[in-house]
């Protein structure tokens, strides 16, 4: 498959009630990762529940502001630019004045989104990175909070309440009982929240990323990416009644945590607290993909939305790092015969690991192992868990001979069941094998056979092509032995 590297790229502004953010995205490829991300924070809906207006200190500091992120956008040949406003510019009796003054000084246009928009955007971003997303979608911003059903690749009903955390603070006067009381009042009026019980809460914004830092610090959780972390509902209640009562001093303590955050985050724990106990999911997943990446989704051609996200940015990686990037379909089908009965889920991260097996070739060799092990457990994948993403690091780490006593390893193999190592390390095993037969070219696999036949593992090489001049090597007894083979045999093909 061809893949395109660059083309025309897009801007989406997003004119928030607390902050404006400009994030440009190449849409040549899936995978919605900047390649500019600035954000402002003015307070345009500072005040609003009381005034019913925008923040007029607010108002000077966005135009400015939005001045800067279109001149940005021109500098960077952005192709589009598409400007969003949320709940500060939907709500306020002068929004419609702030988006006729920015269109007269900027000359582009502002799309002011409906609360049922802003909450199907929203969904439409965990979609993008999680297309088997199934519950529901909360997201929190700072002038409200939508709540959106997802399943089967598709949102469902949807409501947006005034719970952002600028009107919450204001409608409660910061108390956090008073704050309490109006969030329980607004969820009791939703019917349908009992649909996502048992099922995945996710959540979207920047001040529950906030949290989902605290909460991988509370469990001592391995891996600090922030997408697809999730833990048990009854375990995020516990951590998330702590944060609620916290002051915002003890907050200071917690490292990685902005200081422009740590204000807001007690209530942005209680609200999230509260949308769980009425919900009662059986898991809380933080998502990094909201509203932008919804609209960055919306964009993208349908060829690129078919794609499955994890190959999609595997495939990507593989056509900027490896040295033959369409040698991953060949592995993948050549260890096919190793796998019977595997899941639709085991194949793709077998799929995943076989494209991403050889983007790590130029690294030093004393260090390969463990770069490549420590590279995937960070790198921007999308539609992956943390035990899944942990799966395919040990997959690529076995490939490069890592050594399983080694202390890079340590934290991150709790992440994974024994049966998926085990698979894991079969599968690294194979693809060592296959790039020490091959040299990491195409089309020399097909030539050959690798089968498991009545216990005996069983590769079979054309005997009149000089390339397959080899013998066997350690490679294919580990193989064998992981495989719970009792004998090899290594067949030379008239």
């Amino acid at each position: 498959m061809k893949i395109q590297l660059r083309q025309e790229p897009i801007g989406i502004v997003d004119i928030g009630s607390n902050s404006i953010r400009l994030c440009v995205y190449d849409v040549a490829h899936r995978v919605p990762v900047p390649l500019f991300n600035e954000k402002a924070v003015c307070g345009l809906g500072q005040g609003l529940g009381a005034s019913g207006r925008l923040n007029p200190e607010g108002v000077e500091a966005a135009l400015a502001v939005v001045g800067r992120f279109v001149a940005l956008c021109g500098a960077m040949g952005v192709g589009r630019l598409d400007v969003l406003a949320t709940a500060a510019v939907r709500d306020a009796a002068d929004g419609d004045t702030f988006v006729r003054e920015v269109e007269r000084r900027y000359g582009t246009a502002i799309k002011v989104l409906s609360g049922g928009q802003e909450a199907k955007m929203a969904a439409m971003g965990v979609l993008c990175g999680t297309p088997d997303a199934d519950g529901i979608v909360a997201d929190l911003g700072g002038g409200s909070l939508e709540l959106v059903t997802v399943q089967d690749r598709d949102f469902g009903q949807h409501v947006t309440m005034p719970l952002g955390l600028l009107r919450l603070a204001e409608a409660s006067g910061d108390d956090r009982e008073r704050a309490g009381a109006i969030v329980t009042r607004h969820l009791r009026k939703i019917p349908w929240l009992a649909e996502g019980a048992g099922r995945n809460l996710y959540a979207v914004g920047g001040a529950w990323r906030s949290i989902a830092r605290i909460c991988i610090s509370q469990t001592q959780h391995p891996l600090t990416v922030l997408d697809n972390f999730s833990l048990d509902a009854r375990e995020a209640l516990r951590i998330l009644d702590l944060v609620s009562s916290q002051s915002r001093k003890s907050l200071e303590k917690i490292p990685g945590i902005s200081r422009k955050r740590q204000g807001g985050l007690p209530l942005a724990a209680l609200v999230l607290e509260k949308v769980v106990r009425a919900v009662v999911p059986s898991r809380l997943v933080f998502s990094i993909y909201g509203m932008r990446e919804g609209q960055f989704f919306k964009r993208l051609p349908d060829r690129l939305k078919a794609e499955d996200p994890l190959l999609a940015v595997c495939r990507h990686l593989a056509a900027l790092h490896s040295r033959f990037p369409e040698h991953g379909d060949e592995l993948l089908a050549w260890m096919a015969p190793l796998f019977p009965g595997e899941s639709t889920r085991e194949a793709q991260l077998r799929h995943a690991a076989c494209l991403v097996s050889d983007i790590f070739w130029n690294e030093h060799p004393d260090y390969r192992a463990e770069q490549a092990f420590l590279r995937i457990l960070r790198l921007p994948f999308m539609g992956v868990g943390h035990r899944h993403r942990a799966a395919i690091a040990f997959a690529v780490y076995g490939r490069y001979q890592g050594d399983d006593d080694s202390p890079v390893v340590a934290g991150a193999i709790q992440l994974v069941t024994e049966e998926a190592l085990r698979r894991a390390r079969i599968v690294g095993l194979a693809l060592r094998l296959a790039h020490t037969l091959s040299g990491g070219a195409p089309n020399l696999l097909r030539q050959t056979r690798l089968v498991v036949e009545d216990g005996y593992l069983v590769l079979e090489v054309p005997a009149d092509n000089p390339a397959f001049a080899i013998e066997t090597d350690r490679s294919f007894d580990r193989l064998a032995r992981a495989l719970g083979c009792e004998a090899l045999v290594f067949r030379r093909m008239k």
